[in-house]
């Protein structure tokens, strides 16, 4: 239907601003006259959590269509690495000297909204966890370059506000990971991981095992930081063990500067999805 084009039943909005107006009687205060979609409490009852996924999914997927958002560039990485000025600030040596990724994260984000901007700034628009740390990065790049960028936040009992670089008409708030985690992937055009901890790897492996078993199609997946990358997992290991193929091992390419990442991701062969697993 067209946004000129008039309704024929009344909208909403006017039937919730009409039930604040009604008389205060014993049964208007009463739980059960609330209107079921402005009632709060009736909301988040067990039995409307299938309600509630749906329209989490539904509510980014229409703001960023509204936003003309056509593809995406995922940025994952850890919260807790801090940028060069304040690296005195970790709790390890080792967390300190991983804030070059903050650096790089940065510049990359930088790089490709300015790529972004060249078709308007609908395709390639970057997208984090809109925390800090490496997504902190990502959003600060993207606002260096001139450009907008995505915060998919998630509400934790620790959590702080979101990043203070993200597209305010960009962020939105998940309570629910697997639906926040369907929204990083739903557009993506290349996956970059930088650095980090249990949440870092979670969105690694999963992304990449929907690549893996041809759920979603092959896209440049690149790994900031080798070094950092080989030190906590073995690769080979998992392949001489069989529990994945050789052939996984080319699903990933690993870099260490936002440049390798642009020249990758310029060059990179997109391929179909597979429809069959290599060692099965």
């Amino acid at each position: 239907m067209s946004k000129k084009q008039a309704h024929p039943f009344r909208d909403a909005h006017t039937d919730r601003t009409a039930a604040k107006g009604v008389p205060d009687t014993p049964q208007t205060r009463a739980p059960a006259y609330a209107l079921a979609f402005a009632d709060d409490d009736f909301m988040c009852r067990d039995e409307l959590r299938p309600v509630r996924l749906q329209l989490e999914l539904l509510k980014p997927e229409m703001l960023l269509d509204e936003a003309g958002i056509q593809s995406t560039i995922v940025m994952f990485g850890g919260a807790r690495i801090p940028e060069p000025a304040k690296k005195e600030t970790a709790r390890t040596k080792t967390l300190a000297d991983l804030s070059v990724f903050y650096d790089e994260a940065r510049e990359f984000a930088r790089l490709m909204t300015l790529k972004s901007m060249e078709s308007g700034g609908t395709e390639d628009v970057i997208v984090t966890g809109g925390g800090p740390g490496v997504m902190e990065a990502g959003n600060r790049g993207a606002v260096e370059a001139g450009g907008a960028s995505i915060g998919l936040n998630i509400v934790l009992p620790f959590e702080q506000a979101p990043n203070a670089y993200v597209t305010p008409d960009l962020c939105f708030n998940f309570h629910y990971f697997a639906i926040r985690k369907m929204h990083f992937l739903m557009r993506a055009k290349a996956i970059t991981v930088f650095p980090g901890g249990f949440g870092t790897l979670d969105e690694l492996f999963e992304a990449l095992t929907l690549i893996q078993t041809g759920r979603m199609q092959r896209v440049p997946f690149l790994l900031f930081g080798k070094k950092f990358w080989d030190g906590i997992i073995n690769w080979d290991v998992l392949a001489d063990a069989g529990t994945i193929s050789a052939e996984d091992l080319d699903l990933f390419r690993f870099v260490d500067t936002a440049q390798e990442a642009m020249d990758l991701i310029d060059n990179w062969e997109v391929g179909e999805m597979r429809k069959e697993i290599p060692g099965r």
